[in-house]
């Protein structure tokens, strides 16, 4: 049991990681880390199985900044589509003015 959802959670973590650096849309980033995140939940989940409850603390812990950078990211992507009109990351320059 131990050995499946560890591959199960390598295998979520490794489609974030490929979201993450193939996409271009903002929100689809957005998901893929939060993927990432749930991914190592999962590890966190299993592993506590072994170790004891320290892995499920640690999971409250991811989920809470989890939450944070939902609400943070989602704030800075209506903010920036507001005033580009466009949430690809490629259109995306905030240096340039």
């Amino acid at each position: 049991m131990l050995a499946e959802s560890l591959a199960l959670s390598a295998a979520l973590f490794a489609i974030g990681v490929v979201g993450v650096l193939t996409r271009r849309n903002a929100m689809i980033v957005f998901m893929c880390v939060e993927l990432m995140l749930n991914a190592v939940n999962l590890s966190f989940v299993a592993l506590s199985r072994l170790y004891g409850a320290t892995g499920q603390v640690f999971v409250i812990f991811v989920m809470t900044v989890a939450a944070a950078e939902a609400a943070v990211g989602l704030a800075i992507v209506i903010a920036i589509f507001r005033h580009k009109q466009t949430v690809d990351l490629q259109n995306i320059n905030l240096l340039r003015g």
